[in-house]
């Protein structure tokens, strides 16, 4: 089917609640596996469709935030699912306490039980509220940035379409062209920092009514951190700044010299190469066939999916006013669907949309036999590996978008999984930070990421935009404000990806059937398990970070990118 003809309807919560709270009225007293099974694929199914109707509703709210009705019943979302929550906390504590639970392994994996732990130390009906709150300030976020409307050089664009200019070939359109940008975030300077107050004072309270000193906790919880805590995240962090903030270094310096700039401006940063960054070639109806000709090519169940992708128009790709930014994948469920959003803009990271999500989104048609909606996809960290792989498992077929630029996408891109890293632990010390300071004023947050910059990225110059000298760069992460933690995920599996690639590299030809088995998987395993079962090293691990560093360090010595 058709996206456009997937029908959404708002389910009655009262009827719906009432028949869900029947089944699980039944499961309380179903004294055997086989009935007990049986009501849960009854509960299943009613879970489904609430899932499916709720995800509709988001997909197109998000390709139009100006749509009055979308908006009216996003709103409603934001105030219903949290009373739905109360539902999935009951079906959690029946199976947590079933007495036959260990039974159910062989149809029901182990990790569904673990996962149910997790949320039930997430969640309580007194904190729905609090839900409701939190739903609320995301979607004003979210409807925030969508707004921007931006002056530049005779046109009105959003944050897309100006970001596409901030890597122009012209230095001075680029930094005139960053500077109307930030202006646009200075003016709504309160707005961020309203909303953003307000979170971490729900956030917080959340906490500290379930009984955690603060949020930093309850965020593990809420993000399903099943084998690992803060204090190896925080010697993972250690290991990024040891290995790879050096190393990113390095490939900067090599970047001014190719550019043959006496410094790096901050809107310099993404400008790699003098004769301009790669682009794809040709209209985005372009990029889509070259997409679905490579997956075509690169194996029989990427021929199928991207098939089902295409007929069935499972994406919105072109940016356009009022659209909300960024890009997902999302699944639809009752119809064993997916859906890819983004915003093309003209860049390279068009094409990474179109690996990396559909990454996510094969994923999800490699599990589709999985029919237990907690399992059917893995914990966040785990799914990054599925899309940050696949940006590397095509580049064999990069010419077909970049024709002439295929060397130097290749080797911009490499760079931009090595240069990510330290970024990306950043967001995650921050956070840690300010959850675990919630007292903090404004002020304070700000001086915190300049601070942290500073020393996961030293090569960050903001002489020329007081701005961001003052630590205001984090506005533009949308995981900051909609999904608290959920960031230190993208490097773990940037860090595994990293790994598949010099598998791949090293025409190691089992890589391939490695990765559809933990795609196969979906959440049935937890994040190290998955890897494991990948016959990598768990990122963790004592020596893992510099082992990957130094091999990618000499694969970018053979290049010589001054000649790209």
């Amino acid at each position: 089917m058709k996206f456009s003809e997937m029908k959404y309807e708002r389910p009655d919560y009262e009827l719906t609640s009432g028949r869900m709270n029947a089944i699980l009225d039944e499961m309380e007293k179903a004294d055997n596996k086989a009935d007990f099974l049986k009501l849960f694929e009854q509960l299943n199914q009613e879970r489904v469709h609430v899932i499916t109707m709720n995800i509709l509703c988001s997909i197109r709210h998000s390709i139009n935030t100006a749509d009055e009705f979308y908006d009216q019943e996003t709103s409603y979302w934001d105030e219903t699912s949290p009373q739905y929550e109360v539902i999935e906390d009951r079906m959690r504590k029946i199976c947590h306490n079933v007495s036959f639970k260990e039974d159910l392994y062989d149809v029901i994996p182990e990790t569904f039980f673990k996962l149910n732990e997790c949320k039930m130390k997430a969640f309580d009906e007194k904190i729905v509220p609090l839900m409701v709150e939190e739903n609320r300030l995301v979607t004003e976020y979210g409807k925030l940035k969508a707004s921007a409307k931006i002056e530049f050089d005779g046109q009105i664009l959003n944050l897309a379409e100006i970001a596409r200019i901030c890597e122009c070939q012209d230095r001075q359109k680029r930094k005139a062209a960053s500077e109307a940008k930030y202006a646009w975030y200075e003016s709504h300077e309160s707005r961020f920092d309203e909303i953003y107050d307000r979170m971490v004072r729900v956030r917080t309270e959340m906490a500290h009514m379930l009984g955690y000193k603060d949020y930093v906790e309850l965020g593990y919880y809420r993000m399903n951190r099943l084998d690992y805590n803060r204090e190896m995240v925080a010697g993972y962090r250690k290991q990024i700044l040891d290995y790879v903030t050096p190393l990113a270094c390095r490939i900067y310096d090599r970047q001014k010299e190719r550019v043959g700039y006496d410094r790096l401006e901050y809107y310099d940063l993404a400008y790699q190469f003098d004769s301009g960054n790669p682009i794809p070639k040709g209209s985005a109806e372009d990029l889509v066939e070259a997409a679905v000709n490579m997956y075509h090519e690169m194996s029989p169940e990427t021929a199928e999916f991207i098939d089902m992708m295409k007929n069935d128009e499972l994406w919105d790709l072109i940016a356009r006013p009022n659209k909300e930014m960024g890009g997902y994948e999302t699944e639809i469920p009752e119809y064993k669907s997916q859906f890819i959003f983004s915003n093309f803009n003209g860049t390279s990271g068009d094409v990474d949309v179109l690996t990396h999500e559909a990454g996510h989104a094969f994923q999800t048609f490699m599990a589709k036999d999985i029919t237990i909606p907690d399992v059917s996809c893995p914990t966040m960290e785990s799914a990054e590996i599925d899309s940050m792989s696949m940006e590397f498992f095509a580049y064999p077929w990069m010419e077909n978008f970049f024709k002439e630029d295929t060397a130097k996408y290749r080797y911009a891109h490499m760079c931009g999984t090595i240069t990510f890293l330290p970024y990306g632990v950043l967001v995650d010390h921050y956070q840690e930070e300010i959850y675990s300071h919630p007292e903090w004023s404004i002020e304070e947050r700000k001086q915190c990421w300049r601070n942290l910059e500073k020393m996961y990225q030293p090569y960050k110059n903001y002489e020329e935009c007081p701005f961001l000298e003052k630590g205001t760069w984090w506005y533009q992460q949308g995981h900051i404000f909609q999904s608290p933690f959920y960031y230190i995920d993208y490097t773990l599996a940037q860090v595994v990806a990293q790994q598949f690639f010099i598998r791949m590299d090293q025409k190691d030809e089992t890589y391939w059937e490695d990765y559809k088995t933990i795609l196969k998987l979906g959440g049935t395993k937890s994040f190290t398990q998955l890897v494991k079962a990948a016959h990598l090293t768990v990122p963790f691990e004592d020596g893992c970070i510099e082992r990957i560093m130094n091999y990618l360090s000499n694969v970018l010595d053979q290049v010589n990118d001054k000649a790209l």
